[in-house]
């Protein structure tokens, strides 16, 4: 009988309900989303680079809360597919400026059903006010625990503002 105590403590955990609810939302959204091939990580940075074009390496980085090898990881994928342009930017030739190409914004486009359709399933077991709730709680628990992240999280619009 101690180990199945010492087990239900386990999966009553914040960090195993979260790590199990992010694997769930992956599947999810990949099952979704494999029409269009994109993983979550992908349509993240498509849809940044669609509200911001031109954003360097960093910034983008920043803007999901991804570390460098992860982002520098998707965009290598992306420009491979043909779905972003890196040149350099303007206000500095060392930096990169990263924009969706046509193709990109077109396969954007055609993600934005099956994204929503993933959302609603992941969504599914929760009723309006659960799901505000959910999305509360989660918005709270990042925040207050920023500090701790092993990347940060700055929004484009929040970097932009600093400066």
């Amino acid at each position: 009988m101690p180990a199945f105590h010492k087990l239900s403590q386990l999966y009553a955990r914040p960090g195993f309900l979260l790590r199990r609810a992010h694997q769930i939302s992956a599947a999810v959204f990949e099952d979704e989303c494999r029409s269009v091939g994109l993983t979550p990580a992908q349509f993240g940075v498509l849809s940044v680079l669609r509200a911001r074009p031109g954003l360097d390496q960093s910034s983008l980085a920043r803007a999901l809360g991804f570390d460098k090898v992860t982002v520098l990881r998707v965009l290598r994928g992306l420009e491979k597919r043909g779905l972003i342009e890196r040149v350099p930017a303007p206000t500095s030739r060392r930096n990169l400026a990263i924009s969706l190409s046509e193709a990109g914004l077109k396969l954007l486009q055609q993600a934005q059903e099956p994204a929503e359709r993933a959302y609603d399933r992941l969504m599914g077991p929760l009723n309006t006010a659960q799901r505000a709730q959910l999305v509360e709680l989660l918005q709270l628990l990042t925040e207050g625990l920023e500090a701790e992240a092993r990347a940060a999280f700055v929004p484009p619009d929040a970097e932009a503002e600093a400066a």
